[in-house]
């Protein structure tokens, strides 16, 4: 029970961030994107800071080797760049830049109704069964 609710807490206190942010606002996310328009740099001191957080946090685990809750912690091992991970960064970029949202935002984008958030987070779940199905395969 107490997983759930720290689950619950976190995804809460992240979706509040993005609020906050403006990063569920598309029209925030396609602005900053534009470097050659009216670009609006206020997004780069909000990922600066997560960051920061996220570096913080990480060292920490990292060096105790659990979770809070005493699990071992799962850190990711693979230290190279390859083509996977690349088109995995070319979709996303592709994804974001046309859409200004990207999956964080998407699923709060989705609790307040938006029906662009909709087709996203329909388009975000077919990509990831066919990524599964063609993974299965190879």
């Amino acid at each position: 029970m107490l997983r759930l609710l720290l689950a619950a807490l976190s995804g809460l206190i992240f979706g509040l961030g993005l609020i906050l942010a403006d990063l569920a606002n598309p029209a925030k996310v396609l602005a900053f994107l534009d470097l050659a328009g009216l670009w609006d740099p206020s997004l780069i001191l909000v990922m600066i800071s997560a960051i920061g957080v996220s570096a913080v946090g990480y060292l920490w685990v990292r060096r105790r080797g659990r979770t809070l809750l005493g699990d071992p912690a799962q850190l990711p091992t693979a230290r190279q760049i390859d083509r996977p991970l690349l088109l995995g960064a070319v979709l996303f970029g592709i994804g974001w830049g046309l859409t200004g949202i990207c999956p964080g935002p998407a699923v709060v984008l989705l609790g307040s109704g938006a029906s662009d958030a909709l087709w996203f987070v329909a388009a975000m779940l077919a990509g990831m069964l066919l990524h599964d199905l063609w993974r299965r395969r190879a």
